[in-house]
């Protein structure tokens, strides 16, 4: 018996219906042009098409079912996978007889697209099929491939439609006769294609496409020339303007993947690699792969992530920097990046029980990940920003790229259907199992099955999570098991403590968990968590935030928004004896937590002051406010305004 987790909680359950009756048939319309909306380009380039999605026609095209041109990005067909993916696990939790036929059809205009050798991908069908894998670093059409394996999985797991398999399978079987050392001895300028091949093992049990995907990371940077040498040879013009333009660290490819120690390049290139190497490594028993990507993390989490869990601090190639190199108001912190993050952290967790793994991917998901949508399910964001001045935005071309208001639609459509499918197939980063340990990760309301030594074992959460403190577990077996119940204690909890049926249970946390080990019958295990306004200094390193502080709450992230404080939040800052308090706002922005403190309010100089610089003064007088924070995955979501995560304070 597979583990089986069924999500009732008012937190997430409010999400998951937004991606099943708003997101899913809204991204359909878009998908099909069906809509009139305002498709936004992410960053000023009028080199990013931006007039329609034409995503589903260019299938029908492929197929022979209309006559035109492919329209957009080359990876246009990756945003059909995604989310047909996330229709699969949506279908998972409930059961849509209207959704699943318009769903299957969209699996039968895939295979009809697909030619006859298995090929599949829509723009060198329809325009230039004798360039086919001849310009990988940026034709992607491994890319997605892997992204049409992650979803065919996922579909055939939630219906059993035997077309989207085999579909993917003829595919699979087409990229291993083309790629090995006698043949293209090669890889995807975009890492995902790995990915989708350990799924598609897991569900066939064909081994030689684990061995496919092992194959294209191990070869990953071992010759750091392969991209220019083919578009050497391909001798036309780039199929993405200014791809080639990059250092091979963009692609990972400058060095063999065994050797990386750094978090290079493109941000969600960097995550979905890792991803794969943590994956297979588990799969393969690869202890030297599982090594390099704990060292690629260690660098993430400890010198390049952002307190909201975001990645990626430049908008040049959506990429990291430098360790530190941390701005506010000129990241990237791409909505994708965050959601490949998390399935980083979940991989890893799988091949051990460590506590900062959850804790990372907690951050991110209540945090980046969730900003990434609007309270509505219909306006986006593609970077999340950690400051904002609207004007700045609009005004300021190296801030084109930060918005104020998620657009309804994007030019490159990547973000929404990768955080849909997130959303909608999230109780499987619920909980952990291996062999007799059952890792309770994330805390929300919601019922488990599993299975451990032949006996079915069913545990119910309960909490109020993330506004509370306490979460309980009713543990109910058919008969007496010995297992073990691990919690993640999060980081931000400075303590914590267990009661079992009543009686407090002493155990120390191991690498950032509890363990409850006994002979469950039917018991209740309940934790609580020091859950108090905490605020966060930066490393030193970070230059961008010195003498300035974040607050968060639990998971959350808190900020400061214009349309609570007032314009000119850059002079604000908080009393640094401020005692905060915390109460729960049914009336706003769908019922979320706020914080109040204490602050101060810098005068502003008067505009009649025609004097760009002034004589610095020793003492500023400055008036006392009240200050207002809300989540920062709520904000955007009121109008045009300023917003700030990292606020001053007043040493």
């Amino acid at each position: 018996m597979k583990k089986k987790i069924r999500i009732q909680d008012e937190f997430w359950s409010k999400y998951r219906e937004l991606v099943r009756k708003e997101m899913i048939p809204y991204q359909w319309k878009v998908l099909n042009d069906e809509i009139d909306i305002h498709i936004e380009r992410e960053r000023n380039d009028d080199s990013i098409p931006n007039e329609k999605s034409h995503a589903i026609e260019n299938f029908r095209i492929a197929a022979g079912l209309k006559e035109g041109h492919h329209y957009g990005w080359v990876f246009q067909d990756s945003d059909v996978y995604k989310w047909l993916e996330a229709v699969a696990y949506s279908l998972n939790e409930y059961m849509d007889e209207e959704l699943k036929s318009l769903a299957d059809s969209v699996v039968d205009l895939i295979a009809a697209a697909q030619e006859e050798d298995g090929y599949l991908g829509t723009y060198f069908t329809i325009e230039e099929p004798e360039r086919k894998l001849k310009r990988l670093n940026e034709s992607h059409e491994l890319y997605c491939a892997g992204h049409f394996m992650e979803a065919a999985v996922a579909y055939y797991e939630a219906v059993g439609n035997k077309t989207v398999l085999e579909t993917a399978c003829k595919l699979a079987d087409y990229i291993a006769r083309n790629f090995g050392e006698e043949k293209i001895h090669g890889y995807d300028g975009h890492e995902e294609i790995e990915i989708g091949l350990a799924k598609l093992y897991r569900v066939t049990g064909k081994k030689e496409y684990l061995d496919l995907g092992k194959y294209f990371l191990e070869i990953r940077g071992t010759n750091p020339e392969f991209f220019s040498n083919q578009n050497k040879e391909d001798g036309k013009a780039p199929l993405i303007s200014g791809l080639d333009k990059f250092p091979q660290s963009y692609y990972q490819n400058h060095m063999p993947l065994l050797q990386q120690e750094t978090a290079e390049g493109h941000a969600v290139r960097l995550v979905y690699m890792c991803t794969a190497m943590a994956d297979i490594a588990a799969l393969t028993k690869d202890e030297k792969m599982l090594n390099a990507c704990k060292k690629i993390w260690r660098n993430i989490v400890d010198k390049r992530m952002y307190i909201t869990g975001g990645i990626g601090s430049t908008v040049i190639g959506e990429s990291f920097t430098l360790d530190y190199d941390l701005p506010n108001d000129t990241m990237y912190c791409e909505t994708c990046a965050s959601v490949g993050l998390i399935f980083f952290a979940k991989r890893l967790l799988e091949n051990e029980f460590v506590g900062e793994y959850g804790d990372v991917m907690e951050r991110a998901l209540y945090n980046t990940a969730l900003a990434g949508m609007a309270l509505d399910g219909k306006h986006f964001f593609y970077v999340n920003p950690l400051e904002v001045v609207p004007e700045k935005g609009k005004k300021d071309p190296t801030k084109s790229h930060v918005k104020s208001v998620r657009p309804e639609w994007l030019g490159c459509a990547c973000c929404p259907p990768n955080l849909a499918r997130l959303l909608a197939s999230l109780e499987k980063y619920v909980y952990i199992q291996k062999d007799s340990t059952i890792l309770a990760n994330l805390f929300m309301n919601c019922d488990g099955q599993f299975e451990v030594e032949g006996n079915t074992i069913s545990i119910k959460q309960e909490t109020n999570y993330p506004w509370n403190k306490r979460i309980q577990f009713k543990v109910d077996c058919e008969e007496k098991t010995e297992f073990t119940l691990g919690i993640r204690i999060p980081n931000w909890a400075d303590s914590y403590f267990i009661q079992v049926n009543g009686e407090i249970y002493d155990t120390d946390d191991k690498q950032g968990i509890a363990y409850v080990s006994k002979e469950f019958c039917n018991d209740v295990i309940e934790i609580l968590f020091d859950m108090k306004v905490e605020i966060w200094d930066a490393h030193t390193s970070v230059r961008n935030n010195i003498d300035k502080v974040a607050v968060s709450r639990g998971p959350i992230v808190y900020c400061l928004e214009e349309v609570d404080n007032g314009e000119n939040l850059h002079l604000l800052s908080l009393d640094k004896n401020t005692e905060f308090t915390y109460q729960f706002r049914e009336d706003l922005l769908g019922g979320v937590g706020v914080i109040n403190a204490k602050g101060c309010e810098r005068p502003a100089t008067s505009l009649s002051n025609s004097n760009l610089y002034q004589k610095h003064k020793a003492q500023i007088e400055t008036k006392e406010r009240e200050l207002m924070l809300i989540p920062y995955f709520a904000w955007g979501n009121r109008g045009e305004n300023e917003m700030q995560v990292w606020i001053r304070q007043e040493r």
